[in-house]
């Protein structure tokens, strides 16, 4: 019973987790054409408003993790998760693209201190023997969100759905998530000394390393998330881009289930090392597509989907390895520094993927900007097999 994973309140940080994210991606998807058709924005200025978000949470991460190794961590929690979901209601009500961008910052804040409060709960409430395997499932949830959110969203704008209503949709799912996530109960956490103020409190100096390779990998992937879409009705392939969500989620959903029980018996580096040779194949293959169609339309529309599947593989084998590395990294005391390094290095990655894309599209075409994505991730992976792996092994602490 010590070792048991699935309580009532893991089970239900899951549901939270996978609300939250469904009325997360069921809008990302849509906001380039959102901006778009309402605002008239072109694509230099859709990469700036989308990275906007990104930046913002990437600046409170690192004090988000601070305040949740010093204070009790569920109230820090749900205050992220209701500002969240209240925020949805604010992009009804933005006429202009100032307001939207101002409320967008507020979004991207309180996902920085959401996503890094709840994946730190969720280590608190799991068995540490079994946390591979427990984030790999917490991880899932995201997944499965992610194969059903921007399949949803697409689906609602083809069909002429106002944004309204799309938008109302995500606040109503988040508003679900934070019913959810205030019946979580979570152990008693003793109060605490704080230390003096230094670096080591907001970013894990350890995790330096992991975190570089994990920025390279995480560029590609937000130019992914946010422009696929785009690039799939640029070049002309006639299907519909949010089946690549969804064969993307279900490679993470598979390759999460046994990801996680082998980061649990210790091969942390190994696992992350086949999902990086996986991505590195994926994002070629994705650049290559513009070339791919020109010859055959319906064996390109195969190959779109065989490429989510595998960045879905590559990634899902990543995420728990990722995030079990960093946490192996630092005391019992600094797990919500752990968490806040390991989604802030995601995140830099991300929000210059959006930037990144949007501008090599604006001057060129999106199949450069996944060519000069690919590339990256070949970098990031010599970096991690030369640097990363043996700097693990020295300094791990469990």
């Amino acid at each position: 019973m010590k070792d048991r994973l699935v309580t009532p309140s893991y089970c239900l940080i899951l549901a939270a987790n996978f609300l939250l994210y469904f009325g997360f991606w069921l809008m990302m998807p849509v906001l380039p054409f959102y901006l778009q058709e309402v605002f008239d924005a072109n694509k230099t200025t859709i990469g700036v408003v989308l990275s906007c978000y990104t930046i913002a949470a990437l600046c409170i991460r690192p004090f988000s993790g601070y305040l949740l190794d010093t204070f009790a961590r569920k109230p820090l929690y749900l205050m992220a998760y209701f500002i969240f979901t209240a925020i949805f209601g604010g992009y009804v009500v933005a006429g202009t693209l100032t307001l939207f961008i101002i409320f967008r910052v507020i979004h991207g804040v309180s996902f920085g201190m959401v996503t890094v409060s709840g994946n730190t709960v969720v280590i608190d409430i799991m068995p540490s023997s079994r946390r591979g395997e427990g984030l790999g499932y917490y991880g899932l949830a995201n997944n499965i969100a992610m194969s059903i959110g921007p399949m949803a969203g697409l689906f609602l704008h083809d069909a002429g759905i106002h944004y309204t209503i799309i938008f109302c949709c995500s606040l109503g799912s988040c508003l679900a998530g934070f019913l959810c996530a205030c019946a979580v109960k979570t152990p008693y956490k003793p109060p605490v000394k704080r230390e003096p103020i230094s670096l080591d409190r907001f970013f894990l100096l350890k995790g330096i390393p992991a975190g570089i390779s994990l920025f390279m990998l995480s560029i590609p992937y937000g130019m992914t998330t946010n422009y696929v879409a785009m690039y799939a009705k640029q070049i002309g392939i006639d299907v519909s881009s949010g089946f690549f969500f969804t064969f993307m989620a279900l490679g993470m959903a598979v390759s999460r289930i046994f990801s996680g029980k082998l980061v649990d018996k210790g091969k942390v580096t190994q696992v992350i090392a086949i999902g990086l040779y996986l991505v590195i194949v994926a994002f070629f293959l994705l650049s290559g597509c513009v070339y791919v169609i020109r010859w055959n339309a319906e064996v390109c529309a195969v190959l779109f989907f065989a490429i989510a599947l595998t960045l879905g593989i590559g990634f899902g084998i990543m995420f728990p390895a990722y995030n079990t590395l960093f946490v192996n990294l630092a005391p019992n005391n600094q797990r919500g520094t752990a968490t806040s390094t390991y989604l802030t290095s995601w995140d830099i990655g991300i929000g210059i993927g959006m930037l990144a894309g949007g501008y090599i599209a604006e001057i060129s075409t999106f199949d450069k900007a996944y060519l000069f994505g690919a590339s990256l991730t070949i970098i990031s992976t010599i970096y991690f097999n030369r640097k990363v792996t043996p700097h693990y092994h020295k300094n791990k602490m469990r």
